[in-house]
Formats: structure tokens, sequence, C-alpha cells
């Protein structure tokens, strides 16, 4: 694992972020982090500060070639057909 920092668990099952990281991260006190788990793996990520903005363009690529008008109608056609 590249850039690979130990840290310990406290008494409280709390972790300190190594000051390097938080200034590479420009993390600081208060920020939220959010914690995640695949398997044994924590994952750790900085709270985005405005949740729409950090997920705006997400996957654009999936739609690139998509247009959406066709795309909800041919939806909302399959719908109307399922419920009959």
């Amino acid at each position: 694992m590249e850039n690979s920092n130990i840290i310990k668990l406290d008494n409280h099952y709390q972790i300190s972020l190594p000051q390097e990281i938080c200034q590479q991260l420009s993390l600081k006190p208060g920020d939220e982090l959010l914690l995640d788990t695949q398997g044994k793996l924590l994952i750790l990520q900085a709270k985005p500060k405005n949740i729409v903005n950090y997920l705006a363009g997400l996957h654009k690529d999936v739609w690139q070639n998509i247009d959406p008008q066709k795309y909800l109608t041919e939806e909302r056609n399959q719908w109307s057909r399922s419920n009959n």
C-alpha cells in the first residue's frame, strides 16, 4: 500500500489522523468524515460540504448518447404496460 501510515485505536476506540494527512487533504477540526466498510477494508473520506455539487455529473458518461425525453417516454410506456 502506497502512502501507508500506522495508527492505533485508543481506549475509546478512537483514532487520530496524522497532521500531514490532514494538511494534505485540507481537513480542519470539526470537519466531518464518512466511514464505510467493504469486508475488512475501512474507507474514510472527507464528507462533501455540498452533496449536490459533489454528485453533479456523476456517471455522465453512462448517459452520454441517450435522449432524456425518449428514455422517459419508453420508461413510462413500460410502466403502463406492466400495470395492465
